[in-house]
């Protein structure tokens, strides 16, 4: 007997017509929640909003919720260790998401063979002298922390390294992988939601979907998803975007971002929200499907 929120036959029965996407219920669950983001928790069942820099005000609102919806990074500390509440994201999704230095170092620790070659290091000369020595142009050189392609650039020479360099504290530098498209893997709660492959233009180098990037929904290799669900079970990552690079039948991880669009998710914002509130609290259980409806 299938739970009704379990998200892959959920999408999977949006996409084939045999449920309305307004028939998933939004009451009736056990759980008290509160949000302090009302646009991404619309399609979620009802929450409290409060916004996040007047949590202090409310600080029995926020006591007496079972779950915190999307805090604010600021919020994190004061409401796990001070007010030992329940968040979602989790914390991990949250520490090792808030950028691409935490992100790679546990990745090189634990799963070195799912990394390109990469390099953080300071932006002195002895730096830049040692990344010539070890990478060759062109090569991939990214913002410590960005999104959405932004604050990423492609190298072809030493004078543009030490161009960036000139702007950048940390450098940090990874190989290039002969690509032209990524692949984008949902993840959310404790399962893969959504994969699509993502095109770079023709000529661009970006594959981002803010970056003139095209979706694409060929088949995508079972590794990819595979290794998706190893990474975010060994750390503790319940709600992320994951970009991986799929390269000579070998997946390589390229970052995750803990928020994402979800505009273009199959199954759409319902299926996204039934996803999370399914891996939050008891799911309630049908046995029979709602009929379609009427056309």
């Amino acid at each position: 007997m299938a739970s009704f929120y379990d998200a892959p036959v959920l999408v999977a029965r949006l996409l084939s017509g045999r449920l309305d996407a307004d028939l998933l219920p939004t009451e009736g669950y056990p759980v008290t929640l509160l949000t302090f983001d009302a646009l991404r928790t619309l399609a979620f069942p009802p929450a409290r909003y409060i916004k996040p820099e007047q949590m202090f005000a409310h600080r029995q609102e926020i006591e007496a919720a079972d779950i915190l919806l999307f805090p604010e990074y600021w919020q994190i500390n004061t409401l796990l260790y001070g007010l030992k509440a329940r968040i979602f994201p989790s914390p991990a999704s949250y520490y090792l998401g808030h950028n691409k230095i935490e992100q790679t170092r546990a990745m090189q620790a634990v799963f070195p063979h799912w990394m390109p070659k990469t390099a953080i290091y300071g932006s002195s000369r002895s730096s830049l002298e040692r990344i010539l020595v070890e990478f060759r142009f062109p090569l991939v050189v990214k913002a410590v922390k960005s999104a959405r392609g932004e604050g990423v650039a492609l190298l072809h020479n030493e004078a543009e390294l030490f161009s960036w360099a000139a702007n950048h504290e940390v450098l940090y530098v990874q190989e290039r992988l002969e690509i032209d498209r990524d692949v984008r893997v949902v993840w959310v709660g404790d399962q893969v939601l959504d994969a699509y492959w993502r095109l770079a233009p023709k000529g661009g180098f970006l594959n981002n979907v803010a970056q003139g990037g095209e979706v694409v929904r060929d088949p995508v290799p079972q590794a990819v998803l595979d290794m998706v669900a190893c990474v975010a079970r060994q750390f503790g990552i319940d709600h992320a975007g994951f970009d991986v690079a799929w390269v000579n039948d070998q997946p390589y991880f390229i970052e995750f971002n803990r928020i994402f669009g979800t505009q273009g998710l199959a199954g759409g914002a319902k299926a996204y929200a039934a996803a999370a509130m399914a891996y939050l609290q008891p799911a309630p259980v049908l046995d029979e499907l709602p009929p379609p409806s009427a056309a």
